[in-house]
This record gives structure tokens, sequence and C-alpha cells, in this order.
């Protein structure tokens, strides 16, 4: 009973029932303005992944055109060799999905739905890939454009390492 009578003489003290009020509505203003406030750490941690996830399509260009300069010019005949390739568009995400099926004796339901992870507000799909740009096509200037040789050996080689038709790429002479 002593505490019930102390919780009854703090009710009746105007002065504490006026600091729980206040402090009542000063967490609720602070409820409200997190609400409000954009969460720096979401936008932190999309940045981080994108960085260490892939390269946008010019930085994946130019490595690919390095490599592939770098790999052609040990063709013989091709002597010094320039590359520019284009993409069809960025890199794109493969979300992982799992897949529900159900068979009963006159019908079947096949339900599929993405890997979610995370909880609360940060909830996001599972990536279960990432694929580089589409090599869309090849211009190739060598020092050897001029010899049939070397040309078919560089439109074989360029369509086996991009992984596109011969009829996507152009050969030529380096001036």
């Amino acid at each position: 009973m002593e505490i019930a009578e102390k919780v009854r003489e703090l009710i009746k003290n105007r002065r504490w029932a006026l600091f729980m009020t206040v402090c009542g509505c000063a967490g609720l203003l602070l409820i409200m303005i997190s609400s409000i406030v954009p969460d720096n750490k979401q936008s932190e941690k999309e940045t981080s992944v994108q960085k260490s996830c892939g390269t946008d399509s010019e930085e994946y260009c130019r490595m690919t055109e390095k490599k592939l300069e770098g790999f052609l010019s040990d063709i013989s005949g091709a002597g010094n060799v320039r590359v520019y390739i284009t993409v069809g568009c960025d890199e794109r995400y493969i979300y992982a999905t799992e897949e529900r099926k159900s068979r009963g004796s006159d019908r079947s339901e096949e339900e599929e739905k993405y890997v979610i992870i995370g909880g609360g507000s940060e909830k996001n799909a599972l990536i279960e890939t990432i694929e580089a740009p589409a090599v869309t096509g090849a211009v190739i200037a060598c020092e050897g454009g001029n010899d049939p040789r070397v040309c078919e050996h560089i439109y074989k080689a360029v369509s086996a390492a991009l992984n596109i038709p011969t009829s996507r790429i152009f050969v030529t002479k380096l001036r």
C-alpha cells in the first residue's frame, strides 16, 4: 500500500504532472522528427553496395578494351592495336527467388517470391548474381589490318573473347 500512496501523492503534485506531460510531448516530438529526417545509413549502405558489387558501364568498357588491346597485340602481324567496344545497358542484378509448388487432384499452383533479407525498415531483396553489361559491338584498328589473315584471326579472337557474332565486329588498318 505504501507504493500506491506515494504514486497518488506524485500525481497530486502539479509540478510532477507538468514534468511528465512535458517529457511525454518531447518524446513524441523526437519520434516525429526521426521519421521525417532521411536515414543517412541507408544511403551510405546502398552506395557501398554499388561500389563493391560492380562497376558502371563506362569503366567496364575501358577495362575490357585495355585487356583486349593487350591480348590482340600478341597476335602475329597485328602490331599496335586500338579497341573500342559498345555495350547495350548497365549491369543487371539477378535477385534470389524461392518457388512453391502445390498440386491437387485437379489443379496445380506455382508461386515465386523474392528472398528478402534484413529486418524492420532495412529489408532488401537478396542479390544472387550481378551480370556485367552485354557487349554489343567492337571496332578494332591495328597496324596489320590490311592483311586478310590477320583480320580473320582478330575476328575470331574478338568473337570468342566477347561472345558476339563476327557481324558485330569491324577490323580496320591503324593509320
